[in-house]
């Protein structure tokens, strides 16, 4: 083998890397153990004790060279899915077809209305955006209409005028469409970076205005609903300067000071009270000397506990400004809870009220604050002080007046954001200004301050310009927030699933009782059949591809799923392909009279070509389930992707650094044991012969499948109809029939079907598509009060709502009816495009139509026959056998692995065709295909024997998935030999004829 020593350095360097990564994994898990332990079961606890050490460092790195903190190491662990570990999943929709309602003014001509009716119905079957399918459909309806006379409004008059051609004004309307668009999203990325949850994702989805949303470990879903689906609340404050409020400062100090003392414990140790007493005295010593300048220092006494002030660093009483103090971001909670103190609340004026800042201070700024051993890692934030100058306590300006925002810079090159107001806007506004010159006024979204710009004269006319130390990215962001009030887009929920924690732990404790069965039934066999040395090889590359999934996983931040289990657990079986290729290919070299060392050579490069082949048609398969799929189905994809390429590299590199390791030291050598060494040894099948029989056994299945496909149907999960699912686990056995009918009734006559979910009797799955038409977060929290009180009557004791939904809700699901189309539209393009990307493959890499038609036979044969036994047992089977995006999954893994199988039998037909070129054809490939049982039985043997161990222990989720997995690899393993290669043959001879 040449290269040996860069081989042998890789392989070293992808361990270093595996196990770096990996221990920022060992290390949160060793965190949160003591976490556990401190809160003794209190989730909230346990919560507030990982939230105060999230920037105390808990890893060092070679010894300290470089030190990791608890937030850093989870960034970088591997990240477990809500399916394991229980949260909630989001798609959220801002619809372009609301913003463009809002952008005129919400225009009742009927053209306007009848095109975004139709744009609407359009963009649910096609690729193209909505703003294009809106103009277009304008155009259709009337070819003479003017887009500029329904957008020449007050806010868009700048860009917008009577003689803007169609086309120039659906330009204007993209743009600002886009930009509404991203402000959505940098809205809902500020509400959830603030809602405190453990490594939140938040990203965009390829069509404009999705959002996908990840909470793991959220346990009020309603509360999330209710944060994610609310309009922007864009406000403009008057504010307090600092002066005026350091005093009360210093008295609620004082104040605290006193509550905590009073909670102290009556006696402490010596020790103890030394070092509270200089951890106030220091605190103290601050105050003291801010207080002398403020003439207050006769109202601090020294008191031996925690202040106001050991949370909140207060601003000198003479710096301007209304930041009344500065406190570090773990803290901040403490310092609400003084200030709403009742007591504490009423040393500060009565229209005094306070509001974090968004925006963290500057580095420089909080070391100058904090002191320079200040973690290089926290943050911390301003606190401002706001006035509340009116009557029934509103803002004085709201975001709805503001017609225009735009980011700018001025003539000192700084970035700023102009902005425009109506006409009632700019009254208020120079109203305001004048009254607050030389004083801030509060920019206020969603409770938190994005700027405090100081007022320099009396602004009229409603044109200004916000100043600061704006980065571009701050102004362009900081105009987006102020236009939010211009365009009402909400955020509406399309696709919403709840997991939770003890099913997501349910979840983990059956995929690892599996994966582990499955990993040693594989090992086992291996020892078994090519004996213990050789097997131990083998072994040792199944552990260590193992060990480099998890590892570049972690390096890809990857979220691992329970379908990412059962991917994992399914290359295991399909790893074992590339040894038995291998191993296969080596026995054969030592059947035909050559040494162990020529051997193993030939044997592995006879075996590359295929292995490169099944390979690389496998990981094709897994790249579109990636493009097309979405969250867990993802999450299949990557580790299946990576499964393949890890398995490839231990197969074929790892593997031969061991077999020349122990050549070198004569170590003897052998592929079988006594049991194996004369399996499939003097095979002589005539397939071909025997092929009009298996034509006919096909037919009749594949006429049988489509039949019950025609008349029975499929049982369609709710990712294609769209719908609500709920699991529910009561105390004790229920009847479903009993449970259907109830919530029948409850849900107004609506479709219900309740199914026995699991073997226990007490878990039922219902789908519903009541109310799946409406999108806000009081009908989701209407649906689940109905399904409380329907549900109620089942269970023995008396139950709050909230108790319901958190111990007996084991998961929930809605899929709107636009997320469901397209779901359903991806899932036919993935099995489109799948089988033309194979086709494509096999055409390219065997430079033969014929080869490629064989095998599209193949697949279309398989494919058909799987969905027919759905169909066909469907109704019947202890499992849900839903058309969904799992089984979708399925079919593409299907697909993937019978290409695999069929991939190897061509690729050894065509190894014989050219040995044997003047033999008879039709002995030939009997002879090929004879070749490769041996193969065909090993790898489809372990596959399914895996596929079953996950089958029996792999929780009832993902049951379905896998039954389709299991018939898939008996239906594709059966048509590689009696179908692909027939079909294949024939079209050779029909060629050869022509000739």
């Amino acid at each position: 083998m040449q290269n040996k020593g860069a081989i042998r350095l890789f392989a070293i360097l992808l361990v270093l890397v595996s196990l770096y990564q990996l221990m920022f994994t060992f290390q949160t898990r060793r965190v949160e153990n003591v976490a556990k332990e401190i809160a003794g079961g209190d989730s909230d606890k346990e919560f507030a004790y990982l939230d105060s050490i999230k920037n105390e460092t808990v890893y060092n790195f070679l010894w300290g060279a470089r030190k990791y903190t608890y937030q850093e190491c989870k960034e970088r662990e591997i990240n477990f899915g809500l399916d394991l570990k229980g949260g909630m999943n989001l798609i959220l929709e801002v619809k372009v077809a609301d913003v463009v309602r809002a952008l005129s003014n919400y225009n009742t001509d009927e053209t306007f209305l009848r095109a975004l009716k139709e744009a609407e119905e359009a963009e649910k079957n096609s690729s193209d955006d909505f703003i294009k399918l809106f103009g277009k459909a304008f155009s259709d309806i009337d070819p003479n209409a003017q887009l500029a006379t329904i957008f020449n409004t007050v806010e868009l008059k700048e860009r917008v005028s009577y003689n803007s051609t169609n086309e120039e004004v659906l330009k204007v309307i993209r743009e600002e469409s886009n930009s509404a668009i991203d402000n959505a999203f940098n809205i809902l990325r500020s509400r959830i970076d603030r809602f405190g949850v453990t490594q939140p994702n938040i990203q965009r989805l390829e069509k404009a205005g999705r959002v996908l949303v990840e909470l793991p470990g959220v346990t009020d879903p309603q509360r999330v609903r209710k944060l994610l689906q609310g309009t922007a609340s864009l406000e403009f404050w008057e504010t307090y300067e600092n002066s005026e409020l350091f005093e009360s400062l210093v008295q609620a100090d004082s104040k605290v000071r006193e509550i905590e003392a009073a909670k102290a414990p009556v006696s402490a140790t010596e020790e103890e009270a030394e070092e509270v007493s200089a951890e106030t005295a220091e605190e103290a010593s601050l105050v003291d000397q801010l207080a002398a300048d403020a003439t207050t220092t006769d109202s601090l006494e020294a008191a031996s506990t925690k202040s106001l002030f050991s949370y909140l660093q207060p601003n000198h009483p003479q710096q301007r400004g209304p930041v009344v103090g500065i406190a570090l971001s773990r803290d901040t909670a403490e310092v609400n809870a003084y200030l709403a103190n009742p007591t504490v609340k009423s040393l500060f004026p009565k229209d005094a009220r306070f509001f974090w800042t968004v925006k963290p201070i500057e580095k420089d700024y909080l070391v100058s604050r904090f002191g320079s051993d200040i973690n290089e890692k926290e943050t911390a934030f301003q606190l401002v002080a706001i006035k509340v100058s009116t009557h029934d306590g509103r803002p004085p300006l709201e975001g709805d007046v503001i017609t225009s925002a735009r980011s700018q810079t001025n003539q000192r090159g700084q970035f700023e954001v102009s902005m425009s107001m109506n006409a009632e806007g700019a009254k208020t506004w120079s109203r305001l200004t004048g009254a607050n010159v030389d004083r801030s006024i509060a920019v206020v979204l969603d409770g938190f301050v994005y700027s405090f710009p100081t007022v320099n004269q009396k602004i009229d006319g409603g044109q200004s310009q916000i100043t600061g130390n704006f980065t571009p990215e701050e102004s362009q962001d900081l105009a987006n927030i102020l236009k939010s009030g211009k365009l009402p887009a909400p955020a509406r929920i399309v696709e919403d699933t709840v997991v939770g924690p003890s099913l997501g732990q349910e979840a983990v404790d059956s995929g690892l009782t599996s994966f582990i069965w499955a990993f040693v039934v594989v090992l086992i066999y291996m020892l078994l059949y090519y004996g213990v040395r050789s097997g131990w090889v083998a072994d040792f590359a199944l552990i260590a591809n193992m060990f480099f999934i998890m590892g570049v996983l972690a390096s890809f931040g990857a979220v691992l799923t329970l379908p990412g289990i059962a991917g994992i657990v399914l290359t295991i079986g399909m790893s074992v392909d590339a040894n038995v290729l291998i191993y296969e290919r080596i026995k054969e070299e030592l059947r035909a009279g050559k040494g162990i060392q020529m051997a193993i050579k030939d044997g592995y490069n006879n075996a590359f070509s295929a292995i490169i082949d099944a390979n690389v048609t496998t990981f094709l398969t897994g790249l579109i389930l990636f493009l097309f799929g979405t969250g867990p189905i993802k999450g299949f994809a990557t580790t299946l992707m990576i499964g393949i390429a890890t398995s490839f590299f231990s197969a074929i590199f790892i593997t031969r650094l061991i077999f020349e390791q122990m050549l070198s030291k004569n170590k003897k050598l052998v592929f079988d044991t006594k049991l194996t060494r004369n399996l499939y040894k003097n095979l002589h099948v005539r397939f071909l012969e025997k092929q009009k029989l298996f034509f006919v056994i096909s037919a009749i299945a594949v006429l049988a499948s489509i039949g019950s496909l025609a008349t029975l149907g499929l049982k369609q999960g709710i990712d294609f109809t769209g719908g609500r699912t709920f699991v529910v686990r009561f105390d004790e056995q229920v009847s479903s029939v009993d449970v259907q009918k109830t919530l029948t009734d409850v849900f107004d006559g609506a479709h219900v079907e309740a199914k026995q979910f699991g073997n226990e009797g007490n878990q039922v799955r219902i789908a519903t598509n009541y109310m799946i038409e409406e999108n806000s977060d009081e009908i989701d929290n209407q649906v689940e009060t109905k399904l409380y009180e329907g549900l109620k009557t089942f269970i023995k004791k008396d139950i709050s709502q909230d108790d319901f939904l958190s111990d007996y809700r084991m998961s929930s699901q809605k899929v709107g009816p636009t997320i469901a189309s397209d779901i359903k539209k991806n899932a036919a393009y993935a099995i489109g495009f799948s089988l033309l990307v194979i086709f494509l493959y096999i055409l390219i890499r065997f430079r033969n139509k014929e080869y490629g038609y064989g095998a599209l036979a193949a697949l279309v044969h398989d494919v058909i026959i799987v969905l027919g036994i759905f169909s066909l047992t469907y109704s019947f089977m202890p499992f849900s056998m839903e058309i969904d995006q799992s089984f979708i999954a399925a079919i593409l893994t299907v697909i993937g692995y019978s290409i695999n199988d069929t991939v190897v039998v061509f690729d050894r037909i065509r190894e014989y065709f050219k040995l044997f070129p003047k033999r008879n054809k039709e002995e030939v490939v009997d002879a090929a295909l004879n070749s490769t049982v041996s193969r065909t039985i090993n790898t489809s043997l372990t596959t399914f024997v895996v596929l079953l161990v996950i089958f029996l222990f792999g929780g009832e989720v993902i049951r379905g998935f896998v039954f389709a997995l299991m018939v898939g690899v008996l239906v594709g393993t059966y048509s590689s030999l009696f179908i692909a290669t027939p079909v294949a043959f024939n079209f050779l001879n029909k060629k050869k004829q022509k000739k």
